[in-house]
């Protein structure tokens, strides 16, 4: 039998006294254990002489007695909103991000319909690469102040953070509109319209957004970046080595253009001098990005120690500011997954019918690095195929599948309310969610009849997409374990409960993911082709002709010619999509196995399954 709603120990509860985890100087039980259903708002006047206190210590520079006087206060009244807002700017200044967001938090909390609050929390979770509570806060800002373009511009910018870019071009248009006509110029708002058209492909907009801000002198450093990250993504490199050339002539000029700089180097097939632009190992480089960039230089140099110990080093920079996996999140939504997908509770759950009026996805699914953008790009060649890119519904709905359904019960067991003889229609409703949301992503054209979604590690959630679309076609690649986990470890990525940030880590979670793909398979019936990234990078004619069997579209020549494909692939590995295809990637672990040994063990149930073999 499945547990609907999770068993709580009456026994746990806050332990009292003993100092919060986060270092935010409070009480566990004043801080991140405090139970906010129970904290009441408390008036100034009750504490008016320690808040006149702080309030002094604040504007004297003197931080240690403000941020005792707030601790102090928030001990007797967790809900004081001054001692909180006090407390917050204490924080945020000292860098202490994960103290700093639990009080800001808790400031939203006890004043849900505040917008200065909504709109302070946006922005502080937005630069610390917080989307899902920058969303959260971001869209209750838009709710609240619908017709002040600060909100607009704050959720304009959450979009784009979440690869959304048409959606924030919706609110950076608002934000335009609404602003005071003497600051509807303002540079930071033309810049993010700027982002927004790049990253939905419209170059030519973009960069007459660019000249027009350089015109009026108003373009900062990072904006030039920008300007020239676009025109590498036109494939105009001299322009973008140009536009390097101003930006390393600005004052406060740091690392991010060498980075840059080194990363067209690379494009251009010009190694050494990549080398030369971000400094021989050896050198002491500033920033995490530097050291990455770095061991992907040595590595297409064909040093490959000395790459690994570069990635080795970023990576536990990664760590240290905060990018740890997140192992027992990741194991309990695997359980769970398992424990209700099962082949007899699968038999009797509903399947969406078709929306025959409405293009159709095609699931590219598989771990990070494992060959999807390669798919993707060559598929959306195809006349009757539209790219959709990595598309973040199927995920969103799982989480929201509780609010969705009514269900007392969290994702999955949340769709167990489609056993009920008056919740089954709501499987349709879910697939019509995901049409409507995909073709507001622009990821639907209604002249084709498909569209690709490629969001790495849909897989974890096959069954649901098995559910709303059973007659998709879903393409799993298939690459070397050894491969795919080297490439990850290689590679700045979060997904995947922060797996990325240690090489034990991507191991752990890619054999996690393989081991709930097998199961998945094993109890429903799924529209499944898997693709070796091998055989498709060495026979690419026979692998793409039996994808579009597969998809039931006629072979088109044009799919093969995938690197002339003019539309913008916005992932990690867009430029390797822009070249003619190369089988250099293949076992390209053989050149780091000694550094690979410790994660044998952990992959050999998926190599052995898979049918690789370990060449030593």
């Amino acid at each position: 039998m499945l547990d609907v709603i999770e068993k709580q120990d009456a026994n746990q509860g806050p332990a009292q006294g003993s100092a919060c985890a986060c270092q935010s100087g409070l009480s566990r039980d004043k801080c991140c254990e405090l139970d906010l259903s129970r904290t009441e708002r408390v008036p100034p006047e009750r504490h008016a002489e320690a808040l006149t206190d702080l309030t002094r210590a604040f504007h004297a520079g003197d931080r240690e007695t403000a941020r005792r006087l707030a601790i102090e206060v928030l001990e007797v009244s967790p809900g004081q909103r001054d001692a909180l807002g006090a407390l917050f700017n204490l924080l945020r200044e000292a860098r202490q991000s994960q103290a700093a967001a639990s009080v800001v938090n808790r400031m939203a909390h006890l004043d849900p319909n505040d917008a200065t609050i909504r709109s302070v929390a946006a922005n502080f979770f937005l630069e610390h690469n917080d989307i899902p509570h920058a969303n959260m806060h971001g869209r209750m800002l838009v709710r609240l102040a619908p017709e002040e373009s600060v909100a607009h511009f704050a959720m304009g910018r959450i979009f784009l953070a979440s690869g959304k870019a048409q959606a924030a071009e919706v609110h950076l248009q608002l934000a335009e509109q609404l602003a005071d006509p003497a600051k509807r110029n303002a540079p930071d708002l033309l810049a993010a319209r700027a982002l927004a058209l790049r990253e939905q492909g419209k170059f030519a907009a973009a960069r007459a957004i660019y000249e027009r801000l350089s015109e009026q002198n108003g373009l900062s450093l990072q904006m030039m970046l920008d300007w020239a990250t676009l025109e590498e993504s036109a494939r105009d490199f001299p322009a973008a080595f140009a536009l390097l050339d101003r930006a390393d002539a600005m004052p406060g000029t740091d690392m991010r253009a060498a980075v840059m700089r080194a990363g067209l180097h690379r494009r251009v097939k010009e190694p050494q001098r990549a080398l030369e632009a971000i400094g021989a190992p050896g050198e002491e480089v500033e920033g995490s990005g530097a050291l990455l960039a770095r061991g992907q230089i040595l590595d297409s140099l064909g040093r490959h120690d000395e790459a690994f110990a570069c990635f080795a080093a970023y990576k536990a920079r990664v760590r240290e500011g905060g990018g740890v996996y997140m192992a027992e999140e990741a194991s309990q939504l695997v359980r769970a997954l398992e424990d209700f997908f099962t082949e007899g509770r699968t038999r009797l759950l509903p399947r969406a019918a078709v929306r025959e009026a409405s293009p159709q996805p095609i699931f590219i699914v598989g771990f990070p690095r494992s060959g999807t953008t390669l798919v993707e790009q060559t598929l959306s060649s195809h006349p009757e195929i539209s790219a959709g890119d990595e598309l973040p519904i199927i995920h969103s709905i799982a989480q929201r599948t509780q609010l969705l359904l009514g269900s007392p019960g969290a994702y999955p067991i949340a769709l167990s309310e489609l056993w009920l003889g008056d919740r089954r229609g709501h499987v349709d409703t879910l697939r019509d969610l995901y049409l409507n949301e995909a073709r507001e992503m622009g990821a639907v054209a209604p002249d084709k009849r498909w569209f690709t979604d490629k969001m790495p590690l849909n897989e974890t959630h096959l069954g649901l997409i098995g559910l709303l679309f059973p007659r998709s076609p879903i393409i799993h690649l298939v690459r070397h374990p050894l491969d795919v986990v080297l490439s990850v470890f290689s590679n700045g990525l979060t997904h995947g409960f922060y797996c990325a940030s240690a090489l034990e880590t991507a191991a752990t979670h890619y054999a996690l993911i393989a081991d709930l793909i097998a199961h998945y398979r094993s109890a429903m019936p799924l529209h499944y082709h898997a693709v070796r990234y091998e055989d498709l990078v060495t026979d690419q004619e026979r692998e793409v002709r039996a994808m579009l069997d597969f998809i039931g579209e006629p072979f088109d020549p044009g799919v093969l010619a995938f690197h002339e494909n003019a539309r913008h692939a916005r992932t990690a590995s867009y430029a390797q999509v822009t070249e003619k295809l190369y089988t250099r990637s293949r076992f390209r672990y053989r050149n780091y196995l000694k550094h690979l040994e410790p994660v044998i063990p952990i992959l050999m149930p998926a190599i052995e399954r898979l049918g690789y073999t370990v060449e030593r």
